[in-house]
């Protein structure tokens, strides 16, 4: 059954005709674009890093979480054309969160949501959408798919229409998140309402996502990658792709000290899963010894005189009220998830960032 035939709400148009429609493509000026070490295609880690780390994080890598796009017009519409060679799929997230893109604008520092370019069911090769706008000269932010790749992308305006410079963000380094499947974004139901685009819009906060769906395994490689890039904090939030207490703790203080050694003062957040109470006993057994891993290097890097390094317990994140509706799986977060672990944080790196 096709719903939209009964709903015609809920119909979806991929393919954009509006007056005067030009496009323009993404990746050259007047657009800006953050989160991404390169364009066409859109990738978060240099393609020899990727490949070198593990099949899956060179394959992950390709998809676009935490990649945004920034610019400033006054076009009576904003159009997108992507172009991709397959769409992703997976039974427990909203195609929107996989490969949306939510549209929002800015003013003095605040974004409000705009609208959502929805691809559909069935969009193999890429698709179109347009969202009418007032026509008054405007900041938007385009946050990018939290999970499908996005090889080309075009923007439609009206021909003719102005464009400017757009505004950037408070902090000029971007915070680096490094982890999971929740880390990439997964299952939020439209890119805006991961949890890392929850805290830009909140802080102005530029950001990188490193996000592996189950392969963030802190490798040797991708670690030292990391600690070479300018950031202006770090969130370690892998515990849940590291495969057993033994690896996790094998693994997670040499993180810290590989990053540690390139920047000793840099704001440094260490994150355990967020999970709740569970009837399994063992499980709870099992995230507490996990948990205790990262205590342990959270004491151990004070102990060595580190006053820049916070610990955030996951089994607080989602709250006593309703914590078990927070996930789809009992693992990945829903949009009410990701509010409570953005609420969390939020405090966190607004003092760390901004108030020191």
């Amino acid at each position: 059954m096709n719903i939209a035939n009964l709903d015609k709400i809920l119909n979806v148009v991929t393919v954009v005709d509006r007056p005067g429609l030009t496009w323009m493509d993404a990746a050259e000026e007047p657009f800006v674009t953050y989160g991404a070490v390169s364009k066409n295609p859109y990738l978060r880690l240099p393609d020899n890093v990727a490949a070198a780390t593990s099949k899956g994080v060179h394959e992950l890598s390709k998809n676009t979480s935490g990649i945004r796009l920034r610019f400033r017009t006054d076009s009576p519409y904003i159009a997108l054309r992507v172009k991709w060679s397959s769409q992703c799929r997976m039974p427990h997230m909203a195609y929107a969160g996989i490969s949306g893109f939510d549209l929002y604008t800015e003013n003095v520092g605040r974004q409000f949501y705009v609208h959502t370019m929805l691809p559909s069911i069935e969009a193999d090769s890429g698709y179109e959408s347009c969202v009418d706008t007032d026509g008054v000269m405007r900041d938007y932010v385009l946050n990018f798919p939290l999970y499908n790749p996005v090889e080309q992308l075009y923007i439609g305006v009206q021909e003719g229409c102005q464009f400017e410079k757009p505004a950037t963000y408070a902090n000029t380094a971007p915070v680096v998140f490094y982890g999971s499947s929740i880390t990439q974004g997964g299952c939020a139901s439209r890119p805006g309402n991961s949890y890392q685009n929850m805290l830009s819009r909140r802080l102005n906060m530029d950001y990188v996502n490193l996000g592996f769906s189950g392969n963030g395994m802190a490798e040797p490689i991708i670690c030292e990658y990391m600690a070479g890039l300018a950031m202006a904090a770090f969130v370690s939030d892998y515990d849940y792709n590291a495969e057993t207490v033994e690896y996790l703790r094998d693994t997670h203080y040499r993180l810290y000290e590989t990053i540690r050694e390139k920047h000793p003062d840099l704001p440094y957040i260490m994150m355990t899963k967020p999970d709740y109470e569970d009837f399994d006993k063992e499980a709870v057994h099992l995230n507490d010894q996990r948990r205790a891993v990262i205590m342990e290097s959270y004491v151990r890097a004070i102990e060595a005189g580190d006053r820049n390094v916070y610990f955030v317990d996951g089994a607080t994140l989602f709250g006593d009220d309703q914590s078990d509706s927070c996930t789809v799986d009992n693992t990945h977060p829903n949009d009410l998830g990701f509010f409570r672990m953005y609420r969390a944080l939020c405090p966190v790196l607004e003092r760390i960032l901004y108030l020191k």
